[in-house]
């Protein structure tokens, strides 16, 4: 052996229980590449490789023979954790945006006539279809419209699919392609 590393990576985990740097040394690089697997950061993987290794450091049951399987499973999961808030951070930020940032008085007015249109072609529909259209556009689920549109909810589907046409048909009409 010509370095102190192959010595190292010879060595089963039971040997390195409770040796962090050798652990570190003979694992990190493979821990790192699992949770850039996973986020896709080459820079924030490796920062959290460390964090997987002082929380075995700090998990005795987690050394000796199950320090290996265990590593792995902290990356993935710290990895999982990572985008989780990672994707929560990006909405929080972007309602954040959207609420400190003031529309202009073009996209007020913009919104204002776009309002405008889509209550006139509402108001052309047939009842049932525009109630369809406005009560989906709000988020409701298909059994909810059923209840409340007093609808057989195995025909929702088709009966929105109908509305929604209706709805770009007269908008077409009305207003051409936007």
């Amino acid at each position: 052996m010509d370095a102190p590393g192959e010595a190292v990576a010879e060595m089963s985990l039971t040997e390195v229980k409770f040796d962090l740097e050798g652990l570190f040394e003979t694992q990190y690089d493979r821990i790192a590449r699992v949770i850039k697997g996973v986020i896709r950061d080459p820079a924030r993987a490796e920062e959290l490789a460390v964090e997987v290794f002082l929380k075995w450091s700090r998990t005795p049951e987690a050394h000796g023979e199950k320090a290996k399987a265990w590593l792995y499973r902290a990356a993935v999961r710290i990895g999982l954790d990572e985008l989780r808030k990672n994707v929560r951070r990006a909405r929080y930020e972007g309602l954040l945006g959207f609420a400190l940032r003031s529309p202009s008085p073009h996209e007020v007015l913009v919104a204002k006539e776009e309002e405008q249109r889509v209550r006139a072609v509402l108001a052309r529909m047939n009842v049932r279809e525009a109630e369809l259209v406005l009560l989906r556009s709000y988020g409701h689920s298909y059994d909810e419209l059923a209840v409340a549109l007093d609808l057989n909810p195995a025909s929702i589907g088709t009966l929105l699919a109908r509305a929604q046409k209706a709805f770009r048909k007269e908008y077409t009409r009305r207003y051409g392609q936007q």
